[in-house]
C-alpha cells in the first residue's frame, strides 16, 4: 500500500512530467514555425519526442526513488542486534549441536534421504 508521502511525491513527479511534455510541445511548435524545410520540421518533431521520453524517464526514476525511500524507511524500524537475527536465534543450519550428539547428515528442515510420503 502506498504511503501518503509516496502518493504526493508520485503525483508531483507526474505533474512535472506533464509540464515538461507541454514545454516540449510548445518548443516544437515554435521550432516548426521558424523551420523552412520539411527536414527541419521533422527534426523539431524528433526533438519533442526525445524530450517527452526524457520527461517520462525522469518521472519513472523519481517514482522508483520514492518507493526505495519508503522501503528503506520500513527497514530502519527493525530493532534487534543485527538484521536477520531476532534476539537469540541463529540462522538456519548454523546451530552447533551439543557435545556427544551426532549432527544429522540430511539438510536441516527437510526429510532424510530415502524418505517417501505414504499414500
Amino acid at each position: 500500500m502506498y504511503s501518503t508521502k509516496q502518493k504526493v511525491s508520485d503525483a508531483a513527479a507526474t505533474a512535472k512530467e506533464h509540464v515538461d511534455i507541454l514545454k516540449a510541445k510548445a518548443e516544437e511548435k515554435a521550432e516548426k514555425a521558424v523551420a523552412r524545410t520539411k527536414e527541419e520540421k521533422e527534426i523539431a518533431h524528433e526533438r519533442r519526442k526525445a524530450k517527452e521520453a526524457e520527461a517520462k524517464m525522469h518521472m519513472h526514476e523519481a517514482k522508483a526513488e520514492h518507493a526505495a525511500e519508503k522501503l528503506h524507511g520500513k527497514h530502519l524500524h527493525h530493532h534487534g542486534p543485527a538484521a536477520g537475527t531476532y534476539g537469540h536465534h541463529q540462522p538456519l543450519g548454523t546451530a552447533i549441536p551439543p557435545t556427544g550428539v551426532a549432527a544429522p547428515t540430511y539438510p536441516l528442515g527437510g526429510h532424510p534421504p530415502g524418505w517417501t510420503a505414504q499414500k
